[in-house]
Formats: structure tokens, sequence, C-alpha cells
């Protein structure tokens, strides 16, 4: 499969993923609306979320898909195999303590994550039982996590790029069926997210195994101390430890940044983390559709050629890469800071959610539009630098950043409140990118093939048309006003959706860009 088929499945996959994510979050705003539960429950959410990030789909994920390609290169299924069973036995027995650990110091856990929810009536103590609830499901996702690596180290994406489809599902059955009967027996509705959470990590879990038996990689995980110890021994899961430890560090420190912001958030008006959420969300769109893809797709195959020694395939992988970050997320960033109201107040404003909401949501989605290109960039240049077993220095970067932004925040959240949480974290993402792009230049790892400034000539004119065409169409309607029309509403965003996209890849097409080469490339 070529690498932009490979890209294509995982994006149309991720695209289904975000839109049923997208449904789940319009009715989770239609049904609670924005209150301190709906706080707590996005505070609760996170804490899991983060442990996921850092220690599955993050750091493992970034120490695991290199070596295990690269075993596969070198000696074969065989012994990717071996690879697979060791690594899995170990992160068994590590979720499982964590999960442990995690439920018991959930109280700490809330404190650190949001203290200032205790401002706010039962906040903090409903946010410590939710985490109770929730936090096993760290474990899940991060079997999901190796599954997901074995299968794109075979080629097979389509499996692990479904997967998150079914959480979604689970919470929207959660919302519309599980609420309501919670109500009527008198616990509080929102618990019933709690609910759809486990069942989904249960259900993305199950999902995979069969993809895995019939590839014949189920992981034959031992559970005797015996079988720990000689997993922990073997050469290439010390390997993979080893590569986790500063990847540990990288991804800890991008987590950290979204905690102190959320800490941030709560001590700011009851509402604040519900609307960085729902702003995370959006922003999650492009960021997810275009860069986790192509992430996915290009760590096994940079990790392989770096393995062959083919340096000339390596920097090609990383030029396309970069060519489709800057086409595709350009017009994404454009659309973010001129038609933010309208994808706001047509995607949330419904039921319980105000016109107040739209605005506070508007103006934390308008800060992420700063920096996507960087936010997308990221995804491509860091497995530059992983599939070279080089985990040190993102690292360094991360690290840098996260001083960057949280100065940022020190000077801008009196000014501009929650919004300058996502403002920071957006130009911290443009000068992470910007620091690893040139890094990957000075080492020779990357050389830019020919015809890149006639290239963002065209993208800068496509994007100039698609500003001029949004900017009109956000002051034109008052789409918070629309509410009281929403299928008129939903239809508007619709045929400016359409016809930007059209504008911009008619300009470009225009301008000489010859799309099909690009992609074919």
């Amino acid at each position: 499969m070529s690498l932009f088929k490979s890209v294509s499945t995982v994006s149309l996959l991720t695209l289904a993923s975000r839109i049923t994510g997208l449904i789940r979050d319009v009715l989770f705003a239609s049904f609670f609306g924005v209150s301190v539960l709906t706080d707590a429950f996005n505070v609760a959410f996170r804490i899991p979320n983060l442990f996921r990030r850092i220690v599955g789909e993050g750091a493992f994920s970034q120490a695991f898909v290199p070596v295990l390609a690269a075993r596969r290169e070198e000696h074969g299924d065989a012994g990717a195999r071996q690879v697979i069973d060791r690594v899995a036995t170990v992160l068994l027995w590590s979720v499982v303590c964590l999960s442990v650990l995690g439920v018991i110091a959930a109280p700490l856990l809330v404190w650190v994550m949001a203290s200032g929810l205790r401002q706010h009536g039962n906040g903090f103590d409903d946010a410590v039982v939710m985490t109770r609830i929730m936090f096993p499901y760290i474990g899940f996702m991060s079997l999901v996590a190796l599954a997901g690596g074995a299968l794109n180290t075979w080629k097979r994406f389509a499996v692990p790029a479904a997967s998150p489809v079914l959480l979604n599902v689970s919470l929207i059955v959660a919302i519309v069926l599980g609420a309501p009967l919670f109500r009527r027996l008198g616990i509080e509705p929102i618990y019933a997210q709690c609910v759809g959470v486990m069942v989904g990590g249960v259900l993305q879990l199950g999902w995979q195994i069969p993809a895995l038996v019939r590839l014949g990689l189920f992981p034959r995980v031992g559970l005797t101390f015996g079988a720990l110890r000689a997993a922990w021994t073997d050469p290439s899961t010390r390997q993979v430890v080893r590569l986790m430890l500063p990847a540990l560090v990288g991804v800890s420190v991008a987590q950290l940044s979204l905690l102190i912001n959320t800490q941030i958030a709560s001590h700011l008006p009851a509402g604040s983390v519900t609307w960085v959420t729902n702003a995370d969300r959006l922003m999650e769109f492009p960021s997810a559709l275009l860069g986790v893809a192509l992430g996915v797709v290009l760590m096994p195959q940079l990790a392989a050629v770096r393995a062959a020694k083919d340096s000339a395939a390596y920097s090609a992988m990383l030029d396309w890469g970069l060519r489709l970050v800057v086409l595709l997320a350009v017009p994404c960033a454009v659309a973010l800071l001129t038609f933010t109201q309208p994808l706001v107040a047509t995607l949330f404003h419904y039921g319980a959610y105000k016109g107040t909401d739209v605005q506070s949501t508007t103006m934390a989605l308008m800060g992420y539009g700063v920096g996507l290109v960087g936010i997308v960039a990221i995804k491509v240049l860091a497995p530059g630098y992983y599939a070279r077993h080089d985990m040190y220095t993102p690292a360094r970067v991360a690290v840098s950043v996260l001083i960057f932004t949280q100065v940022l925040n020190f000077f801008l959240v009196p000014h501009l409140r929650h919004a300058a949480l996502t403002l920071s974290i957006a130009l911290g993402a443009l000068v992470n990118a910007a620091w690893l792009l040139i890094g990957l230049l000075r080492s020779g790892n990357y050389r830019p093939s020919a015809g890149w400034g006639l290239f963002l000539l065209r993208v800068l004119l496509g994007a100039a048309a698609l500003a001029l065409l949004l900017t009109w169409g956000s002051t034109h309607f008052d789409w918070v006003d629309l509410r009281a029309r929403p299928f008129l509403r939903i239809g508007l965003l619709a045929a400016f959706v359409l016809g930007a996209a059209i504008l911009y890849f008619g300009v470009l097409t225009a301008a000489g860009l010859r799309l099909r080469a690009l992609l074919r490339r």
C-alpha cells in the first residue's frame, strides 16, 4: 500500500471517529450544558487520558514501534513476535499496578489537576468519584496502543484507526439511554458518561484482538513472576524501556502543560474548563485527520528505511509529509481564525448551551488557530527523531517550550483569561515545530527537495482567497441568532465549507500546483 493510500485510510477512519466524537460532544453540550459538573467530568476524564497519552499512546508507542519495526526488518516476523510477547507481559503488569494506584490516589490527582473545583460546590468530590470510576480506562488503552503499534508495523492501519469510533458510540449511547436511566434511578445523569468511558475501553481492545489473531500477533502474556522476570530481562524490552525514559520526558512535558492549563482554568469562572475542552475537540479535527494520520503511517516506515540505511527514502518521506502539512493545515488554520463563530454556533449552540458559551468557546478556538500548522507539523517532525531512536532532542525541545508557554500564560491570562491558555499552547507549538525542523536540517537527515518556494507561494494565494470568503461569511450572518432556524444554519455551514474547499483548491490548480502528482510522490 502506498503512503498516500495508507494516510488516506487512516484519515478517513479518523474522520469517522471525529464525526462520531462531534455528535457525542453536541449531545453532551445540549444535554448537560456548561456547569460545575461538566467541568468535574472533563477534569476526571482528562486524568486517565493524561496517563494514557504519557504511558500508552505517547512514550510507549514512540519507543515500541521503532524497536518493533527495526526488529522485524533485521530478524523477520518471528523476532518481532517475540518482542510483542515480552513487551506485552511487562506492559500488562505495569498498567494493572498503575490502575490500582490511580484509584487510591484519585483525590490527590484531582487536586493537582484542578484544585479550583473546591470553590464550586461539590465539584471536587464529584471529580474524585468520577476519576475512580474511569481511571482503569488507562489499562485498556495502553493495551490498545500495543495492539495498534503491532498492526501498524504490519501495515494494517485500518483496524487501529477505526477503534476510537467505538468509544464515541459508547458515550453517545450513555447520553441517549444511560443518562435518562440514571436520572430515573436518582443518580446524577453525568455519571452515565463514566460507565460509557469504561465500556468504550473494553470495546476498543476487543475490536483489535481478531486482527491480531489472524496475523499470529496475539501476545502470549506471562502471568507469573518468573515470566515477568524473563520478559523484563529481554534485550528488546530493555531497549523499549530505555527509549521510553526520554520519550516520557517529552510527552510528560506536553501533558504537564495541559495539566497546568486545566489547573489555571479551574480557578477562572465556572465553565472555563468546558469551553477550553470544546475548543480542544474542534482543534483535534484537523490535527488528527492530518497530523495523527501522517505520524501513524510514517513512524514504522521511517524506522524501517532507517534500519535499511536508506537516507534518501528517509528524507523523501519527511519532505512529502511536510508538504501535506502545509497544503492542508494552512487552510484549516485560516478557517479557525476567520470562521470560528459559525463553527462553534452550528455545532454546539443547542439545548442548555448558551450564546455566551458560544462566544467563550470561539475565543478559545481562535487561539488554537494561530498555531495549528505547528501542532500538526510536530506529528511529522517528531517521528523523524523517534525513527532514529533519538528521544532526547524532542524531550529537550518540549521542556524549553513548556517554560515558554507558561511565561506566556503569566502575562496573557490576566487579560485574555481562558483564551490565553489555548493561545499559549499554539504559540508554543510553532516554536516546537520550528526547533525540530531546524534540527533535522542541520543534522542533514532532512534535505528539502526542490520547489518549496513556489509551493509556498501557491498555498498562500489559496489561503488569502479562502480568508476573504470565510471572513465575509462569518460577518454577513448572525450565526448565534440563527439558533431558531437550525437547519438553515447547518445548510449555510455546509455550503461555506464546500465552497471554501472548491475555492482553495481551485486557486492552487489555477496557480499551477499539480495536486495528484504531489499526493502520488
